[in-house]
């Protein structure tokens, strides 16, 4: 894997993203550029992107890269049409930061501005940390996923019920667990 060739860092990086069409997300499940290299982006378990050792400060310009973002078996890459560079994920991508029970769902916002209900298609799943404590996740869209913050978690146990000695909650008709009952006991 080479550098990338075109451009000068993030300033081509974000030329090429802005080519996509459209509203909405750009289709980055559909471009498979021939060219691929590597840039110096590392996204912290704390949703900070760091570029070169420095964190990347202009809000806009990180939305804009998560949008371009994309995880394919060999890693997380940021794909425009014309070219791919892989970046390291430290943990997910993205940080669940707020969560609001609407009617029958759970709708969440990540650090960078995506609204997601979890449901069958972005389910709410809870690891276990080597240190015992749990490691929750939301999937966000094709494969990634938010971590879903401390104060959020904290938030999803006071609305959780318990099904079958599990806590958990519904959401547009899913059931997730999210730790014993037992620990609803505190």
């Amino acid at each position: 894997m080479s550098k990338p060739t075109t451009g000068s860092g993030l300033d081509a990086l974000a030329a090429g993203a802005r080519q996509a069409p459209g509203r909405g997300l750009p289709p980055v499940h559909l471009w498979n550029p021939e060219r691929s290299g590597e840039i110096d982006i590392v996204i912290r378990p704390d949703g900070r992107w760091v570029h070169e050792g420095s964190v990347i400060g202009r809000e806009a310009l990180v939305r804009l890269f998560s949008t371009i973002l994309r995880k394919d078996p060999d890693g997380y890459w940021l794909v425009t049409p014309v070219e791919k560079l892989r970046v390291t994920v430290e943990d997910a991508p993205f940080v669940a930061v707020r969560v609001d029970r609407v009617g029958e769902a759970l709708r969440f916002e990540t650090n960078v501005g995506d609204v997601i209900e979890a449901g069958p298609a972005n389910a709410i799943r809870v690891e276990t940390a080597p240190d015992g404590e749990p490691r929750p996740y939301l999937h966000v869209r094709r494969g990634l996923e938010a971590l879903i913050s401390r104060p959020v978690f904290y938030e999803l146990a006071e609305m959780a019920e318990t099904r079958d000695a599990e806590l958990g909650l519904e959401s547009n008709g899913a059931w997730f667990p999210i730790g014993p009952a037992e620990a609803a006991v505190a």
